[in-house]
């Protein structure tokens, strides 16, 4: 009897093994994910990747569809899974993290009694949730809800329809009874309903019934049950700082750490994020184990009379600056045989000692469709030699292999991990 419980105890402990190894798994190897969670990719990496035209990289990728994937800190869930799930839910944040996402971001404003929740705009209320057919909340939006108009001669539209609710409009419980749909509003809407369906044709319905809106504080708690790092995004605020007269910027961006200590996350686990260069420095002084991964989000290349110098770099690295995460398209430029390399800007980054992320992958529809109609802003330096959705992953390769980036933000992760997969990032 002994002996046979000896035996069965050995069998439950190689099963138990066994399924730690198995494909798919995120336990596997020892990584960081919750036992039992385990990496669905799904179809659309392999899609994008037979898209693509034939080369020694699209071979790569091909033969490692094989291979079991494991979760990857290279793929960072850009607002959840936004490209099919309505973002900043708990419904996208589960789907992101089963998709191998390693680091899962929450952009982070705040409610009319200051308490701190994920949107990725303080006044985007209005397309991201249900807000407006509901009149006891949408009676306190900043801006009440105006239809289009038309010319009645030529049907061309005068004014397009119209709205602004902010977080700051409402109370945190208030904010609780929202429910999440796709980001999108109809332009020609004259009526509420018709404004609220205005979700992309590249994008789908199916999964936005009612998206569970979620407070900071939730998100962290989420994201540590599922063992995933956590990179949160302090919004430039819509409404005047102080608020209410005495809730600073520097009180906001000390609540949203002070969040990470209550819920006891290493400051390891976080990447702080902002495009106030301003909060950046905040962390780093009062908050340094937080401040060391404080990510700079550089938006200065948007502006014409930018230009990046290594004096700029090594001036933000001397103030204790270690990341810097511009969009992707100022990340990689064309040379003179038309061969995507990497900036000025990514040579100049990287010489200073800087750490690059990059944004954001699979954030717009087709290619084929985008790039003709001028509406391709990711990819807009390397437009001209792009003409379908799986140049995108070559792309990706330039910034993983020549640039160096240490990430990616995605709306779709599954495609980002299968590529850092393949490549062992």
């Amino acid at each position: 009897m002994r002996k046979r419980r000896k035996v069965r105890g050995l069998l439950s402990a190689i099963v138990a093994l066994c399924a730690a190894w198995a494909p798919g798994s995120a336990t596997a190897g020892g990584d960081h994910g919750q036992a039992g969670t385990a990496v669905e990719l799904g179809p659309r990496p392999f899609h994008l990747v037979e898209d693509m035209d034939d080369s020694p990289l699209k071979r790569r990728l091909q033969q490692c569809a094989k291979r079991p994937s494991r979760r990857s800190d290279f793929s960072i869930a850009h607002r959840g899974a936004p490209l099919q799930f309505p973002e900043h839910t708990r419904e996208f944040y589960e789907a992101a993290i089963r998709m191998g996402a390693g680091i899962v971001e929450c952009d982070v404003t705040f409610t009319a009694d200051r308490e701190l929740v994920c949107r990725h705009s303080q006044c985007d209320l209005h397309t991201t949730t249900d807000i407006l057919a509901r009149p006891d909340l949408a009676a306190k939006c900043s801006a009440p809800f105006v239809p289009a108009e038309f010319d009645p001669a030529t049907g061309e539209r005068t004014r397009a329809a119209s709205a602004r609710c902010c977080t700051s409009d409402i109370t945190l419980a208030e904010f609780r009874t929202l429910c999440g749909k796709m980001d999108a509003a109809n332009p020609d809407a004259t009526s509420v309903a018709q404004y609220l369906d205005g979700t992309a044709r590249w994008r789908t319905d199916l999964y936005a019934g009612c998206g569970t809106l979620m407070t900071h504080a939730e998100s962290i708690a989420l994201f540590r049950r599922h063992g995933v790092k956590m990179t949160p995004e302090l919004k430039e605020p819509s409404v005047p700082m102080p608020y209410q007269g005495d809730y600073t910027q520097q009180q906001y961006a000390q609540q949203m750490i002070d969040e990470y200590r209550a819920a006891g996350v290493r400051p390891r686990e976080v990447f702080p994020q902002s495009f106030r260069i301003e909060d950046v420095r905040y962390w780093i002084e009062h908050e340094p184990l937080f401040g060391r991964q404080a990510v700079y989000l550089d938006g200065r290349v948007d502006d014409p009379a930018f230009v990046a110098t290594l004096e700029d770099f090594q001036a933000l690295a001397a103030q204790g600056v270690r990341i810097v995460a511009p969009p992707m398209w100022a990340l990689v430029t064309l040379d003179e045989s038309q061969r995507i390399v990497p900036s000025g800007y990514a040579q100049l980054a990287r010489l200073a000692g800087l750490d690059i992320i990059a944004w954001s992958f699979e954030r717009t529809g087709p290619i084929a469709d985008m790039i003709p109609e001028g509406r391709q802003y990711y990819f807009q330096s390397v437009a001209e030699v792009m003409d379908n959705d799986g140049d995108a992953i070559e792309v990706l390769d330039v910034l993983a292999r020549e640039v160096g980036i240490i990430g990616i933000f995605s709306d779709w992760p599954a495609t980002v991990t299968h590529y850092a997969n393949c490549m062992r990032l």
